[in-house]
């Protein structure tokens, strides 16, 4: 019980006399207090008492593409977190390969009749990807709220990092070690968080008096082994830089620079991007640029909270600053040219 009581303050920022009294149902606690408590207790995994067990906590959505990649989780804790800090319960929804796909999701939510919806990833950042399950929020005026560049013409309030600064700051990092020939490990085509680190690189190298070769930008999945093969495209072009779209791509370009028997960062300098859990710890520690999890995370469930009780919210994109973050797979370029 002790445990509990420890784990349940700390998930909601309050004292543990303050969880006994919502536990007791007791009096001297505000209802949004002791509507925390009793999300946190859902979200830990422990029963609510019997008295209070008939109480439904409201539900919101919380749809992740993965949780292979560490950003995900990351940003599901985050967001998770401060929904049980507003008396939301978050009710994960995490696609896998040939399992539940996001429409079916999308309908599920629906079915349970959820107070909202935070998308942190999905087919809302693929332009040409089906986007009719969204929709399906929409007409019944559900509030969503999306994670990171989505399609334009969807209309859902969005926080995101800034793409362009983000390459500039990878960029602007290479160049001062004298790389010349950098190249970008990105998304899909279609992939929007992809195409503004694309337009962004493009106008770096054009207002440095040059351009971006086709052949300097190469498309992946976002795996380690995409990452693999679209670097060794890159390294067959004679790159020296190489400026990753996720963090799981950048290792995958560090284990294509060894395959062919080259040294990070000696041979080839290799940029992340999200700064995910253990990038410190990798063999070199790769210099990434940090996405600011906490506070996209907060202001993502704070629009959404916004909605729930009825306010209008902007539906202009809130842009974030990323953070470079230098470590040991970056350094001094070989050869200039």
């Amino acid at each position: 019980m002790t445990r509990r009581l420890a784990q349940v303050a700390q998930k909601v920022g309050v004292s543990e006399a303050t969880v006994s009294r919502v536990l007791n149902n007791k009096p001297g606690v505000s209802e949004a207090t002791r509507q925390s408590v009793l999300s946190a207790l859902d979200v830990l995994g422990y029963e609510r008492p019997t008295q209070l067990r008939g109480e439904r906590a409201r539900l919101v959505g919380l749809v992740l593409p993965e949780l292979q990649n560490p950003i995900f989780p990351a940003f599901a804790e985050v967001i998770g977190g401060a929904l049980a800090q507003q008396g939301l319960t978050p009710l994960l929804c995490t696609q896998t390969k040939g399992g539940v796909s996001e429409a079916d999701y999308v309908e599920l939510l629906l079915q349970q009749q959820v107070s909202g919806v935070v998308f942190a990833g999905g087919l809302y950042a693929q332009a040409d990807a089906e986007h009719e399950h969204y929709k399906r929020l929409a007409a019944p005026r559900i509030p969503v709220v999306l994670v990171n560049a989505a399609y334009e013409r969807l209309g859902f309030p969005a926080v995101s990092c800034d793409d362009a600064v983000a390459v500039e700051q990878a960029w602007r990092h290479l160049s001062s070690l004298g790389h010349r020939r950098i190249g970008l490990v990105l998304g899909p085509a279609d992939h929007m968080p992809s195409r503004r680190k694309l337009a962004a690189a493009r106008a770096l190298a054009s207002r440095s008096g040059g351009e971006l070769p086709e052949a300097h930008v190469a498309r992946a999945m976002f795996s380690l082994e995409g990452g693999q093969a679209a670097a060794s495209t890159l390294l067959d072009e004679g790159v020296t830089g190489v400026i990753c779209a996720s963090d799981p791509l950048a290792l995958g370009a560090v284990r294509a620079a060894r395959r062919r028997g080259l040294t990070v960062p000696d041979d080839v300098s290799v940029v992340g991007y999200d700064d995910s859990a253990f990038m410190n710890c990798t063999e070199p520690p790769l210099t990434t640029v940090r996405q600011p999890i906490e506070a996209m995370g907060r202001a993502a469930v704070e629009m959404l909270t916004l909605q729930i009780a009825g306010s209008a919210v902007p539906t202009d994109e809130l842009l974030f600053e990323p953070e470079l973050v230098v470590r040991g797979s970056t350094g001094q370029a070989a050869v200039q040219s």
